[in-house]
């Protein structure tokens, strides 16, 4: 792995007068501990968005839980300051690298369509609804897969039970947390469906209004339901009265009579959440610069899109060329590998998924020619066949890409034992499906908007069209990466399709370029998924490189926010570094057990 040795202890220097303050100082009810976006120390680390979160998931390990256990602590807490990005209404998937094996395995808790579902799931006529109808109904709500992978997980590879790790986060939620401006605008953007659902409205909206930044926001709802879980286990949420609670909002939403919007209800049953299985399955795995790369398999399509992009650029020295050079490089083979995804990537239990032979040397090779270092690509660009690849050729008709809610959370943590953990979770759109499930205190997720309405071009196979008990395709990326069987580095973001990108960008930022962690996080972002135009941060869009790379033929357009990283890294001498963001969402917050100090 390349990066100046000096910029790296620069960076060391600098985390260690962040951390100064230190994660467990005494805090009073609903006040947040400091938000700093990189820390070094001994013991385990935590990154995510939120500090409360942060430090409710350093607890577990300074009480001496492993990265399991505080990976479902802290996504427990994000549950609460998170609830517009995920909660037990979603889903997500869970990467871990266990330490005393070397391997690293995976749980899929993505979200699955009712028994009920077909292939016009949002049709109607023959034509597709309007996204929003889908957006904001019953008819988008998935079964839900978070509480599952949480008991999967710790029956697994953790070391403590649900109820123990669950209780920090129901304190939070029945003693509050303070409202930041990111709470509040994320309200905000989401005023108008929240006061159509009356239990949705009181909780988010109290006494009528947008939360005040600065003071505390409290769930009694939610900590009750949180506290019936930590009694009764996952099992709660699927089968008994929470169960029958979440099918009978789904299939008669609580709209307020007055409301003009159109609610559509969902078909959910209680068989549907009675028979919802997480899986346990292998991960996706690439070798780049003389690392592995592993993340998540189909139904995600995060691990597959990545690591095609990777086994593509692995031909080029990044770190050699210009910046313009670099990103061209890297937009085209985000390109490249976003037409294939749409062509070739679904729920593998439905599907004929050629995982494999899309993660083959071979087959990047026949797509990475494709590349013009003078040119850019047009898109969309017409998928390739991986099962028999022609040099510099494309299969079939080209089709766009379909669209994608850009929210989600995410979560990266490693302990003392060396053990790692990067959970992507979600609830799909920002707030979901805006339904709260009365006295529960929770948004019930959109996820099945991640299915394509209908067929992405006319005559075009589509395999994330819905289908009875199936999973939508996802972007999420929770990615580990090894050197001879030892964690380098862990990471991953939200941000819909856009995950795909900001990881790959992250990646090849750190690993090419020789870039600090959070400082490739920070860096500002491109995102081009077989689009015409590609999208690009201010920082990108406000320099010089911009009018290089359209003088290459690409196009752009400005998106103010792209993704919200966290991860982790292995430093040579042991220590953790831990890195969030240093101003999108807010900033994130990173925490190490035992913080070097100066």
């Amino acid at each position: 792995m390349r990066g100046p040795a000096a910029r790296q202890l620069a960076l060391v220097a600098l985390a260690g007068a962040l951390v100064s303050t230190g994660a467990d100082a005494p805090r009073s009810q609903g006040d947040a501990p400091p938000k700093v976006p990189v820390a070094t120390g001994y013991g385990g680390a935590v990154a995510s968005v939120d500090a409360d979160a942060s430090a409710v998931g350093i607890a577990v390990l300074r009480s001496g839980g492993n990265a399991v256990d505080a990976a479902v602590a802290t996504a427990a807490a994000l549950g609460v300051t998170e609830p517009y990005s995920a909660g037990i209404g979603g889903g997500g998937y869970f990467v871990y690298y266990d330490a005393r094996s070397g391997r690293v395995r995976t749980i899929d808790g993505r979200e699955t369509a009712p028994a009920s579902a077909t292939a016009g799931l949002f049709q109607e006529n023959g034509r597709p609804i309007p996204f929003a109808e889908g957006q904001t109904s019953g008819l988008g709500v998935g079964v839900p897969g978070t509480p599952a992978t949480w008991q999967s997980a710790l029956e697994a590879w953790g070391t403590r039970s649900l109820g123990q790790l669950i209780k920090p986060a129901e304190k939070l939620a029945r003693e509050g947390f303070t409202v930041d401006s990111t709470f509040r605008a994320q309200t905000a953007s989401n005023e108008a469906r929240f006061r159509d659902f009356p239990d949705t409205r009181e909780l988010f909206l109290p006494g009528g209004d947008l939360p005040v930044v600065g003071s505390t926001f409290k769930n009694p709802d939610l900590a009750a339901t949180y506290a019936e879980l930590g009694r009764k286990g996952a099992g709660a949420l699927y089968r008994g009265r929470l169960a029958e609670d979440i099918v009978r909002t789904v299939r008669t939403p609580p709209v307020d009579p007055a409301a003009t919007r159109v609610v559509r209800p969902g078909d959910l049953t209680t068989a549907d959440l009675r028979e919802y299985e997480t899986k346990r399955q292998d991960p996706t795995r690439v070798r780049y610069r003389g690392l592995d790369v592993y993340s998540m398999a189909p139904s995600s399509s995060g691990g597959t899109t990545v690591g095609e992009a990777l086994n593509i650029l692995e031909r080029t020295d990044l770190g050699a060329l210009t910046e313009a050079q670099y990103l061209h490089r890297f937009i085209e083979s985000s390109r490249i590998s976003f037409a294939d995804r749409g062509r070739w990537v679904g729920d593998p239990a439905a599907e004929d998924v050629p995982t494999k032979e899309l993660l083959s040397q071979r087959y990047a090779d026949s797509r990475g020619c494709l590349i013009d270092p003078a040119k850019a690509l047009t898109s969309p660009l017409a998928p390739g066949d991986p099962r028999n690849p022609v040099a510099c050729g494309g299969s079939g008709q080209a089709a766009p890409t379909t669209y994608e809610g850009e929210n989600t959370t995410h979560l990266t943590v490693a302990d003392r034992w060396g053990n790692v953990v990067s959970y992507t979770l979600t609830i799909e759109s920002t707030g979901g499906s805006a339904i709260t499930v009365p006295g529960r205190g929770f948004l019930l997720n959109n996820e099945l908007t991640d299915f394509s309405f209908a067929p992405a071009a006319a005559g075009v196979p589509d395999p994330n069209l819905p289908g009875p008990g199936k999973r939508p395709r996802s972007s999420m990326s929770p990615t580990i990466v090894l050197e001879d069987g030892r964690p380098v580095l862990a990471l991953g973001s939200p941000g819909g399709a856009t995950i795909i990108t900001t990881v790959l960008q992250t990646l090849t930022g750190h690993l090419d370029r020789g870039l600090p962690l959070v400082e490739a996080i920070a860096a500002p972002r491109a995102s081009q998924r077989n689009q015409t135009t590609t999208e690009l941060e201010p920082g990108l869009w406000n320099s010089p490189v911009r009018a290089e790379l359209e003088a290459l033929g690409q196009g752009f357009r400005q998106n103010p926010e792209i993704g919200a990283a966290t991860g982790v890294q292995r430093l040579p001498d042991g220590r953790w570094l831990a890195a969030a963001e240093t101003t999108r969402r807010g900033g994130g917050s990173a925490m190490v057990v035992h913080p070097q100090r100066r």
